[in-house]
């Protein structure tokens, strides 16, 4: 994607005019960005007390008890916002999705664990540990650079089949050679 800029001093109010071949969702997710005119501000309550939440501090958002919570630096504090709407608000090079219920900040994650089968075991820096969904998970291994892209996936399946088949033929015939001789 290329971006211009160009400077017109006769120029009273900004105008942005995309160039395209054809309507794509990328192209549909920058025009709604562009045209938001909502608060980009994330508030919490904590008791009487309402704070403005600065994004780096939050390590996760989570939906318990049909309640939208931020686990940040200092405190866990109640947000008045469903979950998607908050998804929308953070950035998506910092925040990702991985669960139905929760939100994480990839700078305050300490590592992945991959040892379980069908999901993600993710250790936040504040010591927490969470579960990534089944759903989510070949969204974060290709975030991670795991699974480079769809035929990098496709290729390590097609692998994994080939020898699963090569296994199962000497198996095969390993126990026929001893059951019939």
């Amino acid at each position: 994607m290329k971006i211009e800029i160009k400077i017109d001093e006769s120029c009273t109010e900004p105008k942005i005019t995309i160039v395209t071949n054809k309507i794509t969702e990328e192209i549909n997710q920058i025009a709604k960005k562009l045209t938001n005119e909502q608060s980009q501000f994330l508030v919490g309550f904590k008791d009487e007390k309402v704070l403005v939440l600065d994004p780096n501090q939050i390590y996760r958002v989570y939906a318990t008890n049909a309640k939208v919570y931020a686990e940040t630096e200092f405190d866990t504090l109640l947000l008045k916002l469903r979950l998607y709407e908050i998804e929308e608000r953070l950035n998506p090079n910092l925040f990702v999705r991985i669960s139905n219920s929760e939100i994480i900040n990839l700078k305050k994650v300490q590592g992945f664990d991959l040892s379980f089968t069908g999901t993600i075991c993710v250790k936040l820096s504040n010591k927490t540990i969470t579960y990534a969904s089944r759903r989510y998970v070949s969204k974060i291994k290709q975030l991670l650079g795991i699974w480079g892209d769809k035929d990098e996936k496709e290729n390590h399946y097609t692998w994994f089949t080939w020898f699963n088949y090569w296994c199962c033929y000497w198996i095969y015939n390993f126990f026929n050679y001893f059951y019939y001789n």
